[in-house]
């Protein structure tokens, strides 16, 4: 029976992902416009974000389409496959559950934040809208 349901869903997430993707794609926002020194700086807090998700997950989508309106170079990591990324995201954050954001702080200690809301959350936050230059 278990295996039914996975091969169900293997084949739905099959038939129905290019057509998410391609949604995802059409419907992309367009990203905040910063002064160029802001945006170094928001560039460069990013690179102590990564994002765990799925190409085909339509959380992990949610939180994509927010990273491009605000305009954020954030590394993402493609953990469906069964590897190395994946077992990182299950050894660090303890789930193999995405989306997830690993935040590293200047110490090299790593927070893993999931839920899509939650991370939409934090980079509204952290990332406020309000410093675009106009």
């Amino acid at each position: 029976m278990k295996f039914l349901i996975r091969s169900f869903f293997r084949t739905l997430r099959v038939v129905l992902g290019p057509v998410m993707l391609l949604k995802e794609r059409l419907t992309r926002p367009a990203g905040l416009v910063r002064a160029l020194a802001a945006q170094d700086i928001i560039d460069k807090q990013c690179e102590s974000l990564v994002l765990y998700h799925y190409k085909t997950c339509p959380f992990c989508m949610k939180v994509r389409q927010e990273m491009r309106r605000l305009s954020l170079p954030i590394q993402r990591i493609d953990a469906q496959p069964e590897g190395s990324d994946r077992e990182a995201l299950r050894q660090g954050g303890g789930l193999a559950k995405v989306p997830c954001l690993r935040i590293k702080d200047d110490a090299g200690n790593s927070q893993w934040l999931y839920d899509s809301d939650k991370i939409v959350a934090y980079l509204r936050g952290r990332f406020p809208a309000s410093s675009v230059a106009a």
